[in-house]
Parts: structure tokens; sequence; C-alpha cells
């Protein structure tokens, strides 16, 4: 017997996997459906093949979470290889022709030939946890952002004043929309029993909030078109809005207490720019194992904000951003890069430096963003907090 390779492509209802040996040979090409007793069964006529048996598979999660627990459960070495990197890797391979069998044999043969491959491993339940708690805040940050948007469409087309003066994600202006959404109605009321109204409803500053609606009310006079249906649909999307908001602070308060169960809080949260949220969804991107990556140059590269070389003949030193890495990851990485901007004397420091070498901001930031990389992954690596003047070694 000798070392096999298997291959799967994932999908919601079955898989496709592909077995091969160490010449290629493919000894195994079945269809399974995503069910545990199948995939058991696979499991168990693969590993009658041969010793020793390396998996790959083009999920990490979703339609492909049983098999990889399954795999994982038994002890079985499992590597992550992306859908754009079997495109590209098939091209490579005979035939023009697309299907789930192939490109399984394009998994297994890339996992055979490959070691640069990411492995799945097994994580603990607060990550698994603030995967999905960062997900779903993630949608609702979406929805959010489009629902103020048909908010602010809308209210620009019967009241165009607030919309500019106001910002139409505070719970203010939403409340103030939810009861006054023409200048007529704001005009009724006035400026002192608007504020009253206002007050009641525990909103801060009333009185600068008033003052400002009147105003605009005062300046626009006309009545337009549509107007009495647009003002109910004002109403219902300023609702939405207050309504998403709830729930963004609900998943932040269990966003935070899940975070607090990780034996890497107070490391990451120390790092100035990294708070609660960042630092949450930077524990989900990567699992807070940094030996799964290496080294903190895996790390950047992963993140994307390390630069890749493009070299060619007598070109050298020649760099460009890298097309395939984690988007959340180096959202998070430039994110809090900013934020260390304000609030770090070193990080603005090393920002201006890199702008006066001619840098553009977003360049500085980037560069910021990786030299954050590499301290972030020795604080982890030590499990020791942030510092801003690092520690003396001591003397010998």
């Amino acid at each position: 017997m000798a070392a096999i390779w298997a291959g799967i492509d994932a999908g919601k209802a079955h898989h496709h996997c592909v077995a091969i040996d160490e010449s290629g040979r493919r000894l195994l090409s079945r269809r399974v459906a995503n069910d545990e007793p199948e995939l058991l069964q696979l499991l168990a006529d693969v590993l009658a093949l041969g010793d020793e048996v390396t998996w790959g598979i083009d999920q990490a999660d979703g339609g492909a979470a049983l098999v990889i627990t399954i795999l994982l459960n038994h002890v079985q070495p499992v590597h992550y290889i992306s859908g754009r990197a079997i495109h590209r890797a098939s091209e490579s391979y005979r035939g023009e022709g697309k299907t789930d069998a192939k490109d399984a044999a394009v998994i297994a043969d890339q996992v055979r030939v490959r070691r640069d491959l990411h492995p799945i491993r097994v994580t603990d339940d607060t990550v698994t946890d603030l995967k999905l708690l960062t997900g779903r805040r993630t949608d609702l940050v979406a929805d959010r952002t489009r629902t103020v948007n048909r908010l602010r469409a809308q209210l620009t087309g019967i009241f165009p004043g607030p919309e500019r003066a106001l910002d139409l994600t505070n719970t203010g202006p939403l409340t103030l929309l939810t009861g006054y959404q023409t200048p007529a109605a704001v005009r009724r009321i006035g400026a002192k029993r608007l504020e009253t109204w206002l007050r009641n409803r525990h909103v801060v500053r009333p009185d600068r909030l008033a003052e400002i609606a009147v105003k605009a009310a005062e300046r626009q006079r006309s009545s337009l078109p549509g107007e009495k249906l647009t003002a109910q649909l004002v109403h219902t999307l300023a609702r939405e809005v207050m309504g998403l908001n709830q729930q963004v602070a609900e998943l932040d308060k269990a966003i935070e207490a899940r975070f607090r169960d990780h034996h890497t809080f107070d490391v990451i949260t120390s790092m100035p720019g990294l708070g609660v949220i960042l630092g949450a969804e930077f524990l989900a991107a990567t699992g807070g194992d940094m030996t799964a990556f290496g080294t903190a140059d895996r790390l950047a590269g992963f993140g994307g904000v390390a630069p890749v070389p493009r070299d060619s003949g007598k070109i050298s030193g020649n760099v460009r951003r890298p097309q395939r890495y984690n988007r959340r990851l180096q959202r998070v990485f430039y994110t809090s890069a900013l934020f260390s901007i304000r609030h770090s004397e070193d990080s603005r420091r090393f920002y201006d430096r890199k702008r006066s070498e001619g840098k553009r901001h977003t360049q500085a930031v980037l560069a910021l963003a990786r030299r954050r990389v590499n301290v972030l992954w020795a604080l982890l690596r030590d499990e020791r907090y942030y510092e801003p003047t690092p520690p003396k070694a001591l003397a010998a």
C-alpha cells in the first residue's frame, strides 16, 4: 500500500470525490450525497486504498462543513484550495470541459504536488461562534447601508434639506423622521413643540435637532409630487434603520461577550486600533493560531497587505498589490491601521514618515498595516501585551 491523495469538489447536496495514487492514476471517482452515512462509507473506501490519505477540498465551510468535520474527527489531514486556484490549474490539464469529476481530480493532483496549501484545522467553539456572529454582523451592516441609501433617496424627493444636514444613521434624525417627514408637517408643529416631542422620546440634544428641521422647513414652501406616499415610505424606512441599529448593537454585545472567552482577547485588544469588533473579526478570519501560517510574512500575504513581486528579465524590484487574499482580514488590518494613526504616536510618526517619502495616503496606511502585522504576530507568539516601547533585552 502507498500514499493516496483525495480531492473533493464540494456542493450543497452532493460532493464528487476522486482519489489518485503517487503517479496520478485514478483509483476512485464517486459522487456522494452530503449525508453522514454516505460520507462515512466514502471515507472507509478511500482509506482502504492506501496507508496514508491526504485530502483536498474547495470549500472551507457552508455545504462542506459536514464532510470536513467527519474528516477532522477521524484525524485526516485536510487542505483547502480555492475555486480560483482550481480554475487556473485546470487549464494545464487535458480537455476544456468542466465537470465535478475533473475538478475533484484537479484538487487531488494539486494536493499531491503542492506544499503551500492551507491546512484546515479543528477550531474551538469560541472561534466558530465568532465566525457566525461577525458574519451576521457584516450582513446586517450591509442591509443597514442599503436601507439608509433608500431612505436618503426617498427623503431627497420630498424634503432635501434634512437629508443634507442630518446623519441618517443616528437615532435622533431617524426618530424625527418616524413622526415628521414633510416641510409642512414640521412647520405646523413648530420648534418648541418638536423639541418637546423629541425630548419625550429620549433624543440627545432635541433643541439642536428641532432647530435644524424647522429651518429646513422654512426654506422649502413647495409641496413636491408624491409627497404623501413618499412620506409613508420614509417613515417605514426610518423604522427599519432603527431596527437594524438595534440588532447591530445587540450583536456587538454578543460578540464582545464571546470574544472575552478566548485566551487571546487581552493580547489582541492591547494593540492600538484593534478594538473588540475588529479583534473578533481578526480571530474569526485566522482562528488565532499563528502556527497555521508559519511566518508573519504568510499572515500578511493572507491578509492582502504584503506586496507581490512582479519581476521579469532585467526588470527587478517591481511590486504590485496582491489579487488573492482574504478580503475581510485585509479590511481588519487596514481599518485598524487607520484607527491607530489617531490613537498611537508611533503609528502617526510612521504614517507621516511614509507620506514624507512621497507615498499616497492608501500606500502609507498599507505600509503601516504591514508593519503592524509583524507586531501582532510577535505578541500572539510570545503571549504578551503591546507596549509602545519594546522591552529591553536582558543583559547576558
